[in-house]
């Protein structure tokens, strides 16, 4: 389902379809709005990859480290698929920047503005993170929570500071989504296969 939201998401910016044109719109309302601008640079700049690589290094630190406290088999496996995950971001968002070549936001320069990098980078970072931590917590649901809160401001952030369209945070998230499909099913088999107390698997 998110492919071919994504999909035709793709297509209807790429055309100058009715979706983009309300997008547009929808971008130049919200651009300057709801946020004071210091909170929308911030929430943007939480995109960035020297904020999000490191709290995934983290998250991968830490797994790798009670994994091998453990003894679990394969321990590194989950480490794994969080860095090839992020690998996927620059492959994918890079081919699609310049086949779509979308224009700027106003007050902005250039073309490739779809999908979001800044956007693709904080659902890919803080979503492989928060996999890799919800086995060692009581309260899963509170993390992936914060991780959607988390996510939902960098891509307001990037819009109201008029960095993007609110389309091209959409899109990321559903590419990210994706990614982040396939990463879980990778950890969750890794995490069954080295574990001997989970039967259900």
């Amino acid at each position: 389902m998110g492919a071919l939201l994504f999909t035709l998401l793709t297509w209807q910016i790429a055309d100058g379809g009715p979706v983009r044109r309300l997008d547009e719109r929808l971008g130049r309302a919200l651009s300057g709005a709801l946020l004071p601008r210091p909170v929308a640079e911030f929430l943007a700049d939480l995109g960035n990859m020297a904020v999000a690589l490191p709290v995934l290094a983290a998250a991968m630190a830490y797994t790798a480290w009670r994994g091998r406290r453990s003894r679990a088999h394969r321990w590194w496996l989950p480490p794994l698929f969080a860095a090839l995950a992020m690998a996927a971001v620059p492959a994918l968002v890079v081919p699609l920047k310049a086949a779509v070549d979308r224009g700027a936001p106003p007050g902005m320069d250039g073309t490739g503005y779809y999908p979001s990098g800044h956007t693709a980078t904080a659902t890919v970072a803080y979503g492989a993170a928060a996999l890799l931590l919800l086995p060692f917590l009581r309260a899963p649901r509170t993390l992936v929570a914060a991780c959607a809160l988390l996510n939902l401001g960098v891509a307001l952030g990037l819009v109201v500071r008029g960095y993007h369209w609110p389309a091209d945070t959409v899109a990321s998230w559903l590419l990210g989504g994706g990614i982040l499909a396939v990463t879980a099913r990778g950890v969750s088999r890794s995490t069954c296969r080295s574990s001997s107390r989970t039967p259900s698997c």
